[in-house]
Order: C-alpha cells, then structure tokens, then sequence
C-alpha cells in the first residue's frame, strides 16, 4: 500500500458515520439519473464509484464514442451524456465519493444498511441502488514484459481526448468494436495509424472493417498482422512496438503510443459476497421495483437481470424511475407518494429550481 493511500485511509477513519437516504453504487449514467429520479421524491443519494470520475465506462472508454438511441438526442457522444446529467442532478446535490470500492454491505438494527469503503468511508442508508453495470472492470493488459512502465505515458487502454495523439504515430492493437472505432477516429489526428491484429478476419462491424481496408488502400494508414510481442523505448516513452509474424519472425513498428483493445475484465468483486441470488454474475430483480432478494437493495442498469432484459441505457433509466417510487415507500413509511408530472408540477418545479 502507499503512504497516499495509507493518508486517505488514516484520514477517513476519523470521520464520522455518514448518514443518508441512499447510497447508489456505482456513478455511470444509469446511477446518475438514479439520483434524479430519487430527488424528485426527496430522497437524498450518496454515490460510490470505484473510477476517480463520474461517468462509468461512457466516461471511461468511451467519452468520444457517439450514441445514437438515447431518446430526443439525435447523437451524443458518453461523454457530453454524463455531462448533461451531472447538470440535470444538480439540483438534489448528491455526495460522491469517488476512487473508493463499497467492501462491506450489513444490516443495521433498525432494517437499513451500513456500507464501508476499502479507504474506510463508513454510511448508513434506509436503500441500496446498485448500479454498478457489470461491476468493476479493468482493462485486459497484453502479457508483454515492462508494461506497466509505459502505462499512463505511452500505453493508453482508452482515449479520453482525442486531440492528445495529434501529430503522433500510434499503434493500435485488437480486432473489436473499439480498435476498430478508434482506428477510424485517430486516422485524421495522428501522424500515422498502424492497425495490428493477429488475424485478417474482425469481431467488429462490417462497415468499419470495410472503411479500414479504404483507408489502408487509399496510403492514410496501416494494417499489419502480427501479434504484440514487446516494446522498446526509455522511461515510459515508447519508440517501437515488436510484432510476431506466424512464422515466429519479428518486426518493429515506430510507435509514440499504443493502444490495445483486449477487452475488459469484468468483475462483480465484493457484490458476490453480500448473499444476493445471483444469476451468472447478474442480480435477478422484479420488474416492479427492481428490488433483488433482499428486501430494500435495488438493482438497476446491466448488472440487473430479469426476463427480457436489454442492456441498454434508455431500459436503464427506466428502471431507475420505478426504483425510486419503490424506494420512496421504504424511505418515507406511511407517507403518501403522489404521482406528478415534471411538466405541470409546481412542487417538482421548485425541486428543479425552475419555478
């Protein structure tokens, strides 16, 4: 552990218990609009998110990446989406607590919950709203020796702004979606594109494949087959990636940066020990509240699973509306909820600070 580390832990030990409405794990899209959602029926949220950022994986691996089925919005990119619902909570002042993973989940003794960070944040809520899509994930890292020099410096496994690889070679290695996608994004920024996969047939969609292959043939970039073999450059800075042929032979490619797209590793972490029924790493709910086996934890977004699920962010934020009314008769006992309309509503304008 380092002495940062050992700071935050020893700083946070001080600190009271926090209490609070709900805590919502995990701050991608589908956790933020939670938070509007619960605000509209005044139940105040906490956000845990293991990322030092709000966002999830739109912010993380796709900030640039357009979206075209979110309703009313032609195309977004995640980025601009996390932005615009940043804003949209404003109004209910969520806390986040951010860079920290919920390690422990307890009943307390008046039927709510006790939630504790691997840094030692400590916070009582009557909810749970775990929304932490398929859980924590990390980066597939290619098993190449002296990595993890280069990481951060010279080997990006996203790319949060495109405009930072301007004028530079770059190296991107993989045959998915997001090597592809990214392959076709830098090919106006960098000073050279070099597409390296093992093989000549891609998991990626047709018309990207296609556009790559326009590309190579019209001399704006490369495509080599090979697999990464090992990097070459000092103190962090990357001068050439070392591919291997089939034959076992070994060429270099000048390199500033590369880029592997292996996928992600994703794991469901301490989730898996808190004695939800679990169905194949997913949290089985009702599609009336989006409540799981235990009474007063919700699951919403990919990590929830129910007959005819689809892991979409538009079916997210739908699930997040009815989680709140849920939420509201747990929160509020005896008190009656009544349905209002954001449109015509006074009381939900004043909420929103529009009246």
């Amino acid at each position: 552990m380092g002495s940062e580390q050992a700071d935050r832990m020893n700083e946070t030990a001080k600190r009271a218990t926090l209490k609070t409405d709900a805590v919502i794990i995990g701050a991608g899209p589908i956790g933020l609009f939670a938070v509007f959602e619960l605000g509209l029926v005044d139940i105040k949220a906490h956000l845990i998110d293991v990322l030092d950022k709000p966002g999830g994986q739109c912010a993380e691996l796709y900030p640039e990446k357009p979206i075209y089925d979110i309703p009313g919005i032609a195309v977004i990119n995640g980025q601009e989406l996390v932005d615009r619902l940043l804003a949209q909570i404003k109004p209910f002042a969520p806390t986040f607590h951010l860079g920290e993973r919920v390690d422990g989940l307890t009943r307390t003794k008046d039927g709510g919950f006790r939630l504790t960070t691997e840094l030692g944040t400590e916070i009582e809520a009557k909810v749970v709203v775990i929304a932490a899509g398929g859980g924590a994930f990390e980066p597939k890292r290619p098993p190449v020796p002296g990595l993890e020099a280069y990481e951060g410096k010279s080997v990006f496994y996203s790319v949060r702004k495109p405009d930072a690889f301007r004028g530079k070679n770059i190296v991107i290695v993989g045959g998915g979606d997001s090597a592809l996608d990214w392959t076709l994004n830098l090919v106006p920024v960098a000073k050279r594109v070099t597409l390296l996969h093992r093989r000549d047939q891609f998991r990626a969609a047709p018309a990207s494949v296609n556009k790559m292959h326009g590309l190579v043939a019209e001399g704006k970039m490369n495509f080599m087959l090979g697999q990464l073999h090992a990097l070459e450059g000092e103190g962090g800075k990357l001068a050439r990636v070392l591919a291997r042929r089939g034959d076992n032979s070994t060429f270099a490619i000048e390199a500033d940066a590369l880029l592997p797209f292996f996928g992600l590793t994703m794991k469901l972490g301490p989730v898996a020990r808190w004695g939800l029924n679990l169905h194949e790493e997913r949290i089985p709910v009702d599609t009336e509240k989006f409540q799981s086996s235990a009474p007063g934890i919700f699951a919403i977004g990919d990590i929830s699973h129910y007959p005819g699920k689809l892991k979409l962010i538009l079916s997210g934020f739908h699930e997040a509306a009815l989680m709140a009314q849920a939420a509201h008769a747990i929160v509020h006992p005896g008190k009656k909820l009544v349905f209002q309309y954001t449109t015509t509503s006074t009381s939900l304008h004043k909420k929103l600070g529009v009246a």
